[in-house]
């Protein structure tokens, strides 16, 4: 027994270390010169302390060689994630898992548009994708000709072919990106679903449109389609974390705000940008700094695409926040009864344009999947976005997209953004931007300014339904007819006050078909946001980092007094251990609470667990299964029942019950449901209880995040402050065993000052490494996560102190 057990020993340890020796393998030489192909001349990459390379190149295609080549260096597995995910091939390497994905992806056509889209860009942009593609291509060279462990660890476990990279891989990822922030279509369909069950004045109330000019009367999806299926309920299949689809509201979102010289205290203009994607390890950007013939440029990039997309330039700082623009229709199709290979159109039934693909899925045969199209976009089968529960017999679903369009630009605008000198070139660049749309933020040394940018959609004032709901696709006014005029697309510059910000806010009141949406993703952080930019007469690079990180939640401070006014101070003295002690107990801590959803405080905890038990008690009732879609709190519903808005307060009595419930009753009967699983999960000492302990940031693995074992290498946890609406906000997942887990925040964060350029600051919320093994795989989460940030100097002599490493390429002479 002594020797089995020795040699079982032996044996694990064995495993344990030839594990660690090949995944080492592929840990990154930073400090060499390396021979490569396909450059013009040498290329330095200076890595500064935070891992953040420097890369500097007598040709700008050189440079942007170097940049493919350190995105391979580090993040070479994710950037080929990210590419197969957009061509619709994860089933070649994970199986039937993923076919599901594969097959939405392919009909949407993602690869094939960027493919088409090549040709379009200017020779500038084609120049530097091409250089890209080289010095991500001389990297997997490098791993294949010095066995350098496959690149990374995860190729040790999964398919080791690594196809070259293309130009149309940067186009495409960048069509994916659009995919991950669109959430149109669910909502649509939610819609639809729900006005199956409500009167439209209880429909207005839980899926508001935002504080404003009211919207006309929308006809009731059951009028335009008296056949579609009745059923509110579904059984979807559970969300894999390889899907690049967002759950509903955890799409784009973003902070961007500028101050002018006028109201900056050191006399120079300011910006910050914080873009909200759904947090993973490692991060979906990566710091990078390019010296270019334009001058040099540094910020957050994507692995996979030569661009800086958040960042500044010596005379120019730019931020991106999501628009919510309305981008997307979902089209029903009419099916010919005699040809079902036919749909109606204005001019009669048509053939639908098909192609066959097919789906290589590891371990199983190949699927042929029949893609078609009508006049409006790809046809979906009702299996996704739930579209089989609104689809009447006799119809199929299209989607019409912007980010479907041929010819797509937004590549050379970003490209030209980039490397723009002012305020003004910068807006003359980004006309040629398509998708997704979004907001953009300026600054140069004397102007601020923010533009919407992508292609708005064209739509007839006749619509039907406003886009708010699925259509008839065979009548014209439901049809797009292309793209408003760039003009269209709102735009500030230098206002009177000195301040412009954007929360996804609603940022326009203009009449449907100009409208941009009717689905804001903001109502409650600008408020916050307003009182801290008026709050002082002039900002400095400090009191943009304290709004940036903000964590008092303006929702809770408006939505307690309402919720709570009929039990605050009421009751008679309830002995300790029972109910009504516990919600006096309760109550009592939410009165004293300023709202700061500080992670090391009980009250974030309380409120949020009380209004999500609040929320489920309002609706269940009239929705039935269907309650489960809406997974996060709507406070713009909760004040419209509280407030009685429009007889929103019906809502309250429970319809199945013979009393009358009111308003106060619910919510005391919510509270004593939250604090029951706030004791069954945490613990029944309410004062010991912690925010942060629910409110974990989840950076996981998407691949092996959920293995055993392997998931306490690559996954990262942190207790983090915040929450759905505060500033520095941090969206819980909304479902699980772990509602409140923060799962969609701040990937990036950067604050510029060009009183003092060099003082601007950035960080990311992992680190630039995509190898667990490397210490740079998470060092800039721990500061991330306590607020703090890196230096975002172009001074090339700061970098190279205490620099992790010069890489220097030059061009491999012929033998």
């Amino acid at each position: 027994m002594i020797r089995l057990t020795g040699g079982l020993v032996l044996l694990v340890l064995a495993v344990v270390l030839g594990g660690y020796y090949l995944a080492s393998r592929s840990l990154p030489e930073y400090d060499r010169l390396t021979e490569v192909e396909g450059l013009g001349g040498a290329v330095e990459i200076v890595r500064d302390n935070a891992n953040v390379p420097h890369i500097e190149a007598g040709l700008d295609e050189d440079v942007y060689f170097g940049l493919g080549y350190v995105h391979a260096q580090d993040r070479l597995w994710q950037m080929t994630m990210l590419r197969r995910t957009a061509q619709g091939k994860l089933s070649e390497i994970f199986g039937p898992r993923t076919a599901r994905i594969d097959e939405l992806i392919r009909r949407f056509d993602l690869y094939g548009n960027a493919q088409r889209s090549v040709p379009a860009q200017d020779a500038r942009t084609l120049a530097a994708l091409e250089a890209y593609a080289r010095g991500v291509n001389a990297r997997i060279k490098q791993v294949n000709d010095e066995a350098l462990g496959r690149g990374a660890p995860e190729f040790f476990i999964f398919s080791p072919e690594i196809a070259f990279w293309q130009p149309a891989d940067s186009i495409a990822i960048g069509k994916l990106m659009a995919l991950q922030m669109s959430g149109h279509i669910s909502n649509e369909v939610l819609r639809a679903r729900a006005s199956l069950a409500l009167t439209d004045a209880r429909l207005n109330d839980l899926m508001p449109v935002a504080p404003g000019t009211g919207v006309a009367e929308l006809p009731r999806y059951s009028a335009l389609f008296p056949a579609a299926p009745t059923q509110l309920a579904s059984a979807p299949a559970p969300r894999d974390p390889l899907s690049p689809l967002p759950p509903r509201g955890l799409g784009g979102a973003s902070n961007a705000w500028a101050a002018s010289s006028v109201r900056s205290a050191a006399g120079g203009t300011l910006l910050a940008n914080d873009p909200h994607l759904g947090l993973t390890a490692p991060a979906i950007w990566y710091l990078a700094g390019l010296k270019l013939t334009t001058g040099a440029v540094i910020g957050g990039t994507i692995p996979g695409a030569p661009i800086v997309l958040v960042g500044r330039s010596e005379h120019l700082a730019w931020g991106l926040t999501t628009t919510y623009a309305d981008d997307q229709d979902v089209l029903i199709e009419k099916l010919n009864p005699d040809n079902p290979e036919e749909y109606l159109t204005p001019e009669g039934y048509k053939p639908f344009e098909t192609r066959r693909t097919i789906l290589n899925i590891k371990g199983s045969a190949p699927q042929t999947i029949t893609l078609r199209w009508t006049e409006n976009g790809p046809v979906l089968p009702g299996s996704h976005y739930d579209l089989a529960t609104i689809t009447p017999p006799g119809h199929v679903a299209s989607v019409a997209w912007t980010n479907l369009w041929e010819n797509d630009t937004t590549a050379t605008a970003a490209m030209r953004l980039m490397q723009a000198q002012s305020v003004d070139e910068a807006l003359q660049a980004v006309e040629l931007w398509r998708a997704p749309v979004q907001t953009l933020t300026l600054i140069d040394a004397d102007h601020i300014a923010m533009q919407v940018v992508g292609a708005l959609p064209s739509r007839s004032a006749l619509h039907q339904t406003q886009g708010r709901i699925p259509a008839p696709g065979w009548l014209s006014e439901n049809r797009w007819a292309g793209a408003l005029p760039y003009a269209d697309n709102p735009r500030f510059t230098d206002p009177e006050g000195g301040i412009l910000g954007n929360t996804n806010n609603k940022i326009i009141d203009r009449a449907f078909p100009r409208h941009l949406t009717f689905d804001w993703g903001d109502s409650q952080r600008i408020q916050r946001w307003r009182n801290l930019m008026q709050n002082r007469e002039v900002h400095t690079r400090e009191s943009f980092i304290e709004a940036q990180l903000d964590t008092v939640s303006f929702t809770a401070r408006a939505l307690l007094p309402l919720i709570a006014r009929d039990l605050w101070y009421t009751g008679e003295a309830a002995p300790r251990g029972t109910t009504e002690h516990r919600r006096q107990q309760a109550l009592e801590m939410l009165a004293n609470w300023n709202g700061e959803m500080n992670e090391h405080m009980p009250e974030p905890l309380i409120y949020a667990a009380w209004l999500r038990h609040l929320q489920d008690r309002l609706i269940r009732d009239d929705l039935g299964p269907l309650a489960d879609e809406f997974t996060h709190v709507e406070p713009l519903f909760i004040e419209r029942v509280y407030r009685d808005i429009n007889g929103a307060a019906t809502w309250c009595d429970i319809h199945q019950s013979t009393a009358k419930e009111t308003c106060a009753e619910i919510a005391r009967i919510a509270l004593d449901e939250a604090l029951l699983w706030i004791n069954e999960t945490y613990g029944g000492n309410l004062e010991s209880l912690r925010w942060g302990d629910a409110h974990q940031a989840r950076h996981d693995h998407p691949v092996l995040g959920d293995v055993p074992i392997l998931r306490w290498f690559v996954n990262i946890r942190q207790s983090t402050s915040g929450g759905d609406f505060t500033l520095m906000r941090g969206v819980s997942a909304g479902t699980g065993s772990q509602p409140f887990a923060n799962v969609h925040g701040a990937g990036y964060r950067g604050v510029y000052d060009f009183a003092d350029p060099d003082s601007s600051v950035f960080v990311i919320s992992t680190g630039q490494s995509g190898h667990p093994l490397s210490r740079h795989y998470d060092d800039l989460g721990e500061l991330w996560r306590r607020g703090e940030y890196i230096p975002m100097s172009l001074d090339p002599q700061l970098a190279r102190a205490a620099n992790v490493g010069i890489t220097t390429l030059v061009p491999k002479l012929d033998d």
